[in-house]
């Protein structure tokens, strides 16, 4: 911690006030929204009723990350999560190129949140009747891109004022999520098995053949960006030994099962070439297409809600990633000032906020999520890695309350297929990955060559 005094007073200390629900819900939270409001349009639009195999995939390399991630967080229950881990396994340089990228991670994704976000408010005044269809089209930077940032603001501002406010948002809304899917999911579904009508099974499932499917699961790969963010948040985390396992497996796998029903059920009630037009609201045109109008509304509030979720999580899982990296004074110590009056990390959320507000006047949704996936992708690979080293040297003070089960075939899968994922990318979200990675170590050669890692734990 940073001798310097916050804005708000002298420094404190942040507090564990986030209990299992409140972890599950972060971690779900942030992996609930793009996947399911977002990347219908997107997914199945290149793969049709396939983009369940990517959303499967996706799932299958997270549940290998999960287990490694939960044994390593047992052990080290500190601000920064994956940072953390990996540069007490394998040193400060790859933890300073892991720790600013997930940084910058969190915050193109937060952007990417945001802008699918004024998507979906736009998308409800023209519903209501507010304003017209043709008033989004020929101004978006006015309305769906000037909405995302102010309600980025506000999140930021309410994160400022107490972790409680997160948790309390992320809680609620979750909550909402998962009810409003259930409801669609199991109307949707009987209707395409055929139970309350003409079944719907009769479409190729993989119209574009299955190459696309890997490049789309690169893509969608942001959708499950949630679970290791539980561990960014874990000195807020009441006992940290027993929640921070079930809250990232758990959360996997629920935000799972829910991705490989949805794009199931998008994939087959319209066709790819028909969906990928409808862009980033399609799921609220299949919603309709079951439910009517009442459908259209509910998915449209769902999709808010889960847009704003994730954002909040992900600008919440930012600055404590920031927070870590000052602790080990990687970063400037003005990210490790703590407000004593709400016990927050206040600058490094002003800092994580506003730059993805800014970001979301950049608008390329599918650009933002890559570069996002790419740069968790690399954490996620090396987290495997540290587990496999730190469990070769066995330290002393490494005594993990949790145990990944299969090691060591679960870690090295599971960074091999974390890494691997990285070349279906697109080249442009590579190149940027790549850029800020190159952006990292300039800094660490600069500014922290010199740093010894402090031995807290």
């Amino acid at each position: 911690m940073n001798d310097a005094e916050s804005d708000g007073g002298d420094e404190g200390e942040i507090e564990r006030t986030i209990g299992l629900l409140g972890a599950t819900t972060i971690g779900t939270g942030i992996m609930i929204g793009a996947g399911i409001f977002v990347f219908p349009g997107l997914a199945v639009g290149r793969v049709g009723p396939a983009a369940s195999v990517s959303f499967a995939l996706g799932a299958v390399i997270s549940l290998l990350v999960a287990l490694p991630a939960s044994e390593l967080a047992t052990a080290m229950p500190k601000s920064g999560g994956g940072y953390y881990f990996i540069s007490r396994g394998l040193g400060s340089l790859p933890g300073a190129i892991v720790g600013i990228g997930l940084v910058f991670g969190l915050v193109f994704a937060s952007a990417f949140y945001l802008v699918g976000l004024g998507e979906y408010i736009a998308e409800i005044l023209v519903q209501a009747g507010v304003i017209g269809s043709t008033a989004v089209s020929l101004g978006p930077a006015s309305l769906v891109l000037g909405a995302g940032m102010v309600v980025g603001a506000l999140l930021t501002a309410l994160s400022i004022l107490g972790t409680e406010n997160t948790e309390s948002i992320q809680n609620v809304v979750v909550a909402l999520l998962v009810s409003i899917l259930l409801v669609f999911l199991s109307v949707s579904g009987l209707d395409i098995l055929g139970v309350s009508g003409d079944t719907r099974l009769g479409g190729e499932f993989a119209p574009s053949g299955y190459g696309p499917v890997l490049s789309t699961a690169a893509l969608v790969f942001t959708s499950y960006l949630g679970f290791v963010q539980v561990a960014t948040v874990a000195e807020d985390v009441v006992d940290p030994d027993r929640n921070l396992p079930l809250a990232m497996i758990g959360s996997v796998l629920l935000v799972g099962v829910l991705y490989v029903f949805t794009m199931l059920v998008a994939g087959y009630t319209f066709p790819a070439n028909e969906i990928r037009m409808m862009g980033e609201t399609a799921i609220v045109q299949v919603a309709g297409a079951y439910l009517g109008f009442g459908g259209v509304i509910a998915i449209l509030i769902g999709g808010l809600l889960a847009t704003i979720s994730s954002a909040n999580a992900s600008i919440l899982s930012a600055s404590r990633a920031l927070y870590g990296l000052s602790a080990d004074d990687l970063v400037p110590e003005a990210a490790g000032q703590v407000n004593k009056r709400y016990s927050t990390p206040h600058f490094a959320l002003s800092f994580v906020g506003g730059t993805a507000v800014a970001l979301v006047a950049f608008g390329r949704t599918e650009v933002l999520a890559e570069v996002a996936s790419f740069l968790h992708l690399i954490l996620y690979g090396l987290i495997c890695v540290a587990l496999v080293v730190i469990r070769r040297r066995d330290p002393l003070w490494y005594e993990p309350s949790f145990t990944c089960p299969g090691y060591p075939v679960v870690p090295i899968v599971g960074g091999l297929g974390s890494f691997a994922l990285i070349g279906f990318m697109e080249l442009l979200s590579q190149v940027l990955g790549v850029a800020v990675s190159l952006v990292a170590v300039g800094w660490y050669l600069l500014y922290a060559r010199d740093v010894q890692l402090k031995d807290d734990l």
